[in-house]
């Protein structure tokens, strides 16, 4: 099923975060962290085009996403700040501490988001079983600096 597919698509792009967050730190210690930052982005860039190319065979999408709403392209600039974020904490912070954070924060804010509808998602209520989880994964956040 679809469902089975996001979540199974969701889990390995965790596993390719982790990745991310320990090449993109070696990576910016070695040539510096904006360096790397634009690497990734050109490298991302290519594939990206390169699968529309392949799949869609043309990159007219893209002129048509550039002309639509424009609080729509967060999500690039999002990504950009969240490789550079990633290439300048890992190294200080360590992988797991890097990928808690980034995930604590990401939860409450996606909370935030799908209680109140922003950006046109279904509203979703926060529950106090919600919460906890959150709460947790705040403290395990924090929990995970200790070395």
């Amino acid at each position: 099923s679809s469902t089975w597919f996001a979540a199974v698509l969701a889990f390995a792009a965790g596993l390719g975060g982790a990745v991310q967050i320990a090449v993109q730190g070696r990576l910016g210690e070695r040539v510096g962290s904006l360096e790397a930052l634009a690497t990734a982005a050109v490298i991302g860039g290519v594939i990206a085009l390169a699968a529309l190319l392949l799949v869609r065979r043309s990159v007219g999408g893209v002129g048509e996403a550039i002309a639509g709403p424009k609080w729509q392209l967060l999500g690039g600039a999002m990504g950009v700040f969240i490789v550079f974020a990633i290439t300048v904490a890992g190294p200080r912070i360590g992988i797991v501490a890097t990928t808690a954070f980034l995930i604590a924060a990401q939860f409450g804010l996606a909370t935030a988001i799908d209680r109140y509808g922003w950006f046109g998602v279904e509203q979703v209520a926060i529950t106090w079983p919600r919460a906890l989880g959150i709460a947790l994964l705040v403290v395990g956040a924090a929990l995970s600096l200790r070395r």
